[in-house]
């Protein structure tokens, strides 16, 4: 669905933001308590901010080790043709289950993917059909993840 046009966040959407983020299933009212607004007015602004695109999306962030892949994999991705045809194509390859998040990025690589696997086999696999064996694939660098000291989708509200 597209995003309306987005008006400004105020303290109270940022407020609500921030609990949303860390916790959302929180209860509104509790929300609503936290920042001093109605339970009413709370869910009409997330409503609101959901309508305009300012909330993507509600989801649970799994644990890949408890869900039996708990390897991450970096790798940065150069195409050989960057028309935006190609790019096109070059995205939705990208957009596979195993790719968690993929980048379109500026510097020495065209794109950026982050990677979860359960065993380094799947990844070599995997490699094969992604990168080795596609033509618009000019070099790819994999980049093994030792620990994982901070990660988070959080996006800073001030």
């Amino acid at each position: 669905m597209p995003a309306s046009p987005q008006p400004p966040l105020d303290d109270f959407d940022r407020a609500i933001l921030k609990h949303l983020q860390r916790d959302n299933t929180t209860a509104l009212r509790v929300i609503g308590e936290q920042v001093n607004l109605s339970t009413a007015a709370v869910q009409r602004r997330i409503k609101r901010m959901q309508q305009s695109g300012a909330i993507s999306a509600n989801t649970a962030v799994v644990n890949q080790e408890a869900v039996g892949k708990p390897i991450t994999i970096l790798v940065e991705v150069h195409a050989e043709r960057t028309h935006i045809e190609d790019l096109d194509v070059l995205k939705a390859q990208m957009s596979i289950p195993e790719v968690q998040q993929c980048y379109y990025v500026t510097g020495d690589a065209d794109f950026m993917l982050v990677i979860v696997v359960e065993t380094m086999k799947a990844y070599e696999t995997l490699a094969r059909t992604l990168f080795y064996e596609n033509r618009n694939i000019k070099w790819f660098r994999s980049i093994v993840v030792m620990d994982r000291v901070k990660v988070s989708l959080d996006v800073p509200l001030g």
